[in-house]
């Protein structure tokens, strides 16, 4: 079974790949180029990251051109490793807490830490980031980008104050009109930190019992659960008024584009989702993509991180951070990527308001699924 505790072995289970269904995973059709010696790099990865965007200038400068196969959410993206043949990907862009999946199942090489700026990374939790190295030390999956998750709402239902607590959503003015995205991990994380676990994914049956009990009281209050595309329209067209298990990365579109939302760390704190790269072992274009690996880690390459159309990060280097309050001045206070903001996420980090997202550690993976579908369908 699918284990986080210290020393077990992190197997991919069949029943962990394959119980979400291809139709969850976006997908991009793999187009053929006619450029002669244009190389194609296959990237899993979330929607946005193989956009013209974010690759284009590398793209323009190397003859290359990205192939992407999207998907959200960690259990979408085994699911698509599980129904596509070995040798499908080049790269994986996915969330921490699953790559150490891949590191642990022998998926994808070692990097050499020595090729990257490890040195300008903006907090240290970040340099030897849990789930990016194995237990030897050796590092496989590299840091990208983060964000923070909390309290998703509508400025013209709620108060930025009534919205600093997760109990926002047990509001009567928001009754039926509470979303979801639909994903067990962001959701049930924060409801763990509303019962009171101070790391909210290692928690023991009692704790976890009181987490599935709170979350069902949340029932009557939901208006929906949402894939990728409906969580922003939900949010857009004010048919959801608070979304749990989101933050910045959906809002901060909608906010670029005048929708009256924001996002907040409560007072219960918030749970950090980390980016990483990794490179498949099966990989035919190791060069090309160990390049483009270390162009994500250039301040050009940050700086395109966080002004990312599909959804907004924050940087992880300090000539990251430097060069997007120089070329985005309005993004970087937007974001709270400026010292002294008031929610500037390393200051949140410090203070102890953030939580990083694991897989869970006393439960199986598969607990947590099965009781979220449990939850969707009660």
């Amino acid at each position: 079974m699918t284990k986080g505790t210290s020393g077990e072995t992190l197997a991919l289970t069949k029943r962990t790949l394959l119980q979400t269904s291809a139709a969850a995973v976006l997908s991009a059709p793999f187009v053929n180029r006619a450029w002669a010696d244009t190389i194609e790099l296959n990237i899993l990865g979330w929607y946005g990251t193989a956009e013209s965007d974010m690759v284009g200038a590398f793209e323009e400068a190397n003859n290359v051109k990205f192939v992407p196969k999207y998907y959200a959410g960690g259990d979408n993206m085994l699911a698509a490793l599980a129904q596509n043949p070995p040798g499908t990907f080049d790269i994986i862009h996915t969330d921490a807490e699953y790559a150490k999946l891949l590191i642990a199942n022998e998926l994808v090489m070692e990097l050499n830490p020595d090729d990257y700026p490890m040195d300008d990374l903006l907090h240290e939790d970040f340099t030897k980031f849990a789930g990016h190295w194995d237990e030897d030390g050796n590092l496989f999956s590299l840091i990208s980008r983060f964000g923070h998750l909390g309290v998703s709402y509508n400025k013209d239902a709620l108060s930025e104050k009534e919205a600093s607590s997760y109990n926002s959503f047990w509001m009567p003015k928001v009754k039926g009109k509470v979303g979801h995205f639909d994903w067990h991990l962001p959701s049930l994380g924060q409801m763990s930190l509303l019962t009171g676990n101070a790391n909210p994914f290692d928690i023991d049956d009692d704790a976890w019992e009181a987490v599935q009990e709170k979350t069902m009281s949340l029932k009557p209050q939901v208006g929906g659960y949402f894939d990728f595309g409906g969580t922003f329209a939900g949010l857009k067209n004010g048919e959801m008024l608070a979304m749990c298990g989101i933050g910045d990365w959906v809002t901060g579109i909608l906010e670029r584009d005048g929708a009256p939302v924001s996002s907040v760390v409560p007072e219960e704190g918030g749970i950090q989702w980390t980016e990483s790269y990794s490179i498949v072992k099966t990989s035919k274009k190791k060069d090309m993509a160990l390049k483009y690996l270390a162009y994500t880690m250039s301040p050009e390459g940050q700086v395109k991180t966080a002004q990312m159309l599909g959804y907004p990060g924050h940087c992880v280097t300090g000539a990251g951070r430097a060069l997007l309050q120089k070329e985005d001045e309005a993004e970087a206070k937007r974001s709270g990527q400026i010292k002294g903001h008031k929610n500037e996420p390393i200051a949140l980090i410090d203070d102890g308001r953030i939580s990083y997202r694991d897989i869970p550690v006393q439960q199986d993976l598969e607990d947590w699924n099965d009781f979220w579908s449990e939850y969707k369908n009660a």
